[in-house]
């Protein structure tokens, strides 16, 4: 069924296009950005789920595609049945499975500024951001030193409001000295996590969604699984810091970047939360082509 659709519609739109441009070339650059922007948007949907949990679930799914396709071309009447009901179920199957990745593109979408970036606005929101993420370093080294547990939560383009709103409200510059005291044991806002947005601790003692115990090894603790939780639910970058070792970790997109060295951590932040604007990235890729 599916293979017949495919060559009703191949019959139907692809005869018609190559005929209406043998005829009238003019007539068919609609239907030729329709076809580009179809396969920028598949290009950018692969990209974005690969090195995921959901790549591995595509890959799948296109064999079982494949396999509907060649049942009903080679006239296999009861498996191509079975697999045609399973896909006729196939999007709400996909909702299901795929709703947390689904959920961060849909914000992604809503939040990326991509004008801002072009224009270089934000190349002086970059100056203080390198300068926070030096002094978030600073605290976690010290924090690590004395074995100090503690759970910093860097917000990018998707905002978690819903997260600041279980904490202590501070709304207060970075420094490495504050970030310190917040953790030190025995204090009111220890517990729970800190908040940086906008270039602010906006907020201490902070829940955060834990993540599955199938995510996680076991000899990770609460403070590890929570910090992976968040980054699985938002584009947070996460600093973490053991209390019984003092090791260092980050959590990106579901997954513990563990022990990492002081300057590996000022690396990774800064590449993952320093947005240049677009005509210095092609610029530089221009110089890197010529070198």
């Amino acid at each position: 069924m599916i293979f017949q659709n495919f060559q009703d519609f191949y019959k139907l739109h692809f005869n018609d296009f190559f005929a209406n441009l043998s005829r009238n070339p003019f007539s068919s650059i609609t239907t030729v950005l329709d076809i580009l922007i179809v396969f920028f948007i598949i290009y950018k949907a692969f990209k974005m789920l690969k090195d995921t949990r959901a790549w591995q679930l595509l890959k799948g799914i296109a064999i079982l595609v494949i396999i509907t396709l060649i049942s009903g071309y080679l006239k296999l009447t009861i498996l191509n049945y079975i697999l045609t009901s399973v896909m006729s179920y196939g999007v709400i199957m996909l909702i299901i499975v795929f709703q947390p990745e689904l959920r961060r593109a849909l914000e992604q979408l809503g939040t990326t500024n991509r004008i801002s970036r072009f224009l270089g606005i934000e190349q002086d929101i970059n100056v203080k951001k390198k300068e926070n993420i030096y002094k978030i370093v600073i605290a976690a080294v010290e924090l690590s030193k004395k074995k100090v547990g503690a759970l910093i939560v860097i917000e990018r383009d998707i905002k978690i409001q819903d997260i600041v709103s279980t904490g202590i409200i501070m709304n207060s510059e970075i420094s490495p000295q504050l970030l310190v005291n917040i953790f030190e044991p025995n204090t009111p806002l220890h517990d729970g996590a800190v908040i940086v947005s906008d270039n602010k601790i906006a907020a201490a003692s902070c829940m955060l969604p834990l993540a599955d115990d199938h995510d996680i090894a076991r000899e990770l603790g609460t403070r590890h699984r929570a910090a992976i939780g968040i980054s699985k639910e938002s584009d947070a970058l996460v600093v973490v810091v053991s209390e019984e070792t003092g090791k260092m970790s980050i959590a990106k997109d579901g997954t513990l970047i563990a022990d990492v060295r002081e300057d590996v951590m000022k690396k990774i932040l800064i590449k993952n939360l320093i947005k240049e604007p677009i005509y210095q990235n092609k610029s530089k890729k221009k110089e890197e082509i010529k070198k």
